[in-house]
């Protein structure tokens, strides 16, 4: 019987967390694959000897060469350059373009049936990227933003309303940038909608604060950027692929019509499960939600035309 396996293509912070991450949640054979001889060796043995500690009976390997992650399930791509303070995720196209599509190009070529999560920044030009390179299906191309953004807004609202995170339903939509989308009118707590719990100020700040998660960690760390949930919200999608969850997440998904979208990577609430993507959930929206996913929209195109594919 084939033991499912993931590979993870960059081994820097976001990498090598996402490769922890699946190693404790026990869901395959990893490898940790990077362009930096020694790097991903050495953070695979350090990961490997954390498996009496932990109790994971999974093996890990680090490696340079694209033909140790064969026949890989999920193949998710960390590698690229991450944000300075200062920086915008846009000011990453033009050097992680030409990153992930070689990264794209080697995934499936050892591993044509794998699903393939993009993790690299800006996300949603980056997965349009993995996809015209790598010929997949649109179903086996996701990008990872929404797991990340709607984590981030149910963590603040969790703090501002003194529960525990994981009774906070939200949903964040459109871009992985400062013009996503987090709904305030699905948000609740325990079925409770958040409108009848905080006052519109600060959910307005909770709003803005999860808009500018990702920039207000780089102000902190000053040399780079999140990893510890990037790398789990990763590793979310790719558990629901192994295991045929048939997870509601919101991801970076292609859209062919649904929210009036067609031919653009969006943030919206997909069904995932073995074959990647297999629903995407579709639902009303308001006159300011659809203006709102319109601006994602349209920054998403130029991003697409930036990239020259």
């Amino acid at each position: 019987m084939k033991r499912p396996k993931v590979t993870i293509i960059g081994a820097g912070n976001v990498g090598a967390t996402a490769a922890h991450w699946a190693l404790s949640r026990n869901i395959a054979d990893v490898v940790l694959l990077d362009v930096m001889e020694g790097i991903p060796q050495g953070k695979a043995l350090d990961l490997l000897q954390a498996g009496p500690v932990d109790g994971f009976n999974r093996r890990v390997i680090g490696s340079n060469d694209y033909r140790d992650s064969v026949d890989s399930d999920v193949v998710i791509i960390t590698a690229g350059l991450a944000r300075k303070p200062g920086m915008s995720r846009d000011d990453l196209l033009a050097k992680n373009v030409e990153i992930v599509k070689s990264c794209a190009e080697q995934a499936v070529k050892y591993s044509p049936n794998c699903v393939l999560i993009v993790v690299t920044n800006p996300i949603d030009a980056m997965v349009y990227t993995a996809f015209k390179i790598s010929g997949l299906p649109r179903q086996r191309v996701i990008g990872m933003a929404g797991v990340l953004d709607s984590a981030r807004y149910r963590a603040f609202l969790a703090e501002a309303l003194g529960v525990a995170p994981r009774d906070v339903n939200a949903l964040v939509m459109g871009i992985h940038g400062d013009n996503m989308l987090p709904l305030v009118r699905l948000a609740n707590v325990g079925g409770v909608p958040v409108a009848d719990l905080l006052d519109a100020d600060t959910i307005a700040e909770i709003v803005k604060r999860t808009q500018h998660g990702g920039a207000e960690i780089v102000n902190h760390l000053k040399t780079g950027s999140a990893f510890y949930t990037p790398g789990l919200a990763a590793i979310e999608m790719a558990e629901a692929v192994l295991t045929d969850a048939k997870r509601v997440l919101p991801c970076a998904a292609w859209l062919e019509g649904e929210f009036g979208i067609s031919g653009c990577f969006l943030g919206v609430p997909v069904v995932v499960g073995s074959a990647g993507v297999e629903r995407i959930i579709e639902f009303p929206l308001t006159k300011e939600e659809r203006a709102a996913l319109a601006e994602s929209e349209t920054i998403v195109r130029d991003q697409m035309r930036a990239t020259g594919l």
